[in-house]
């Protein structure tokens, strides 16, 4: 049985990528029923590129919402989460699947019918996406994601796993919330390499405000899920990878502690309390192996 798709793409000033990858959604060998182009106030081209997309393409439609003031940094009132939530309540029917997906990707071309395969063949799947890649100096490389996590930029829900975890919080960290939320209902969440090749990711993790505020803004997303300090501790001696050397570290970690300061929102408690027993279960794993 063919699962039916809907994909939510929000976009903001993407004049830059939004070819890419409106071509890459045509591209696919198993197109999406209904593919919802998202305006979240763009003040360049991009809106005329997408309505010139739905003109052409049957299952493409542009939907558009007012402007909002300028953000020194857009990523951190999670938005574009805020944005799909608003545009899957206007979705004309019911799918089975609601995908969130960002637009400086190149989708992978077997993205949409690999993940429709994986879930219909696993009924108790809730959310699916797949492995991204950047292109650097050392060409092109797959981006850090555990299998177990599904990156934001593509994210597949199905739709019972969807209705069970929403309302799910829009706030930095919202794309690690729901799926613990997912877990710990007893869905799993996975990420997968695509057959032929991953969705190339147009803007690398970092590119958006430099290294530094990545890290920053990675420390306050764990802050909000309410990861375990173990944890933290660990993903900070990561970081110490990263250059330049130790200021990764320091960013990430002044981001976590500096949230915890500010009283930023956070995850319910239930949510907290489960991320920290798997966690820690994880952790366990690891040393016995």
């Amino acid at each position: 049985m063919t699962l039916s798709l809907a994909v939510i793409a929000p976009f903001l000033d993407e004049e830059a990528h939004l070819p890419r990858f409106l071509a890459s959604v045509e591209g696919q060998t198993a197109p999406a029923d209904a593919v919802l182009l998202v305006d979240d106030g763009s003040r360049d081209r991009s809106t005329d590129l997408a309505a010139a997309a739905c003109a052409r393409v049957p299952y493409l439609r542009l939907l558009r919402r007012p402007p909002r003031p300028p953000e020194a940094d857009r990523l951190k009132r999670a938005s574009e989460y805020a944005a799909f939530q608003w545009a899957a309540a206007r979705l004309e029917r019911r799918h089975d699947i609601i995908a969130k997906v960002d637009t400086d990707l190149e989708l992978a071309p077997r993205l949409f019918e690999d993940i429709r395969a994986r879930m219909a063949a696993d009924p108790r799947l809730g959310i699916a996406g797949g492995f991204l890649s950047a292109v650097g100096p050392a060409g092109r490389r797959r981006e850090h994601c555990p299998p177990y996590h599904v990156r934001g930029a593509v994210k597949f829900y199905r739709r019972e796993c969807l209705a069970e975890i929403s309302p799910v919080q829009a706030i930095l960290g919202w794309d690690g919330i729901d799926e613990y939320r997912a877990r710990m209902l007893g869905w799993g969440t996975r990420s997968f390499a695509t057959p032929g090749g991953d969705t190339l990711h147009l803007r690398p993790m970092g590119a958006h405000g430099g290294r530094l505020r990545h890290e920053r803004r990675l420390g306050m997303c764990d802050w909000a899920i309410g990861y375990h300090p173990l944890w933290v501790g660990l993903r900070a001696m990561r970081a110490l990878r990263h250059r330049p050397p130790g200021m990764a570290a320091l960013a990430y970690l002044s981001g976590w502690a500096g949230a915890g300061v500010a009283r930023r929102p956070r995850a319910h408690d239930s949510v907290r309390a489960y991320v920290r027993r798997e966690q820690l279960g994880r952790i366990r794993s690891r040393r016995r192996a």
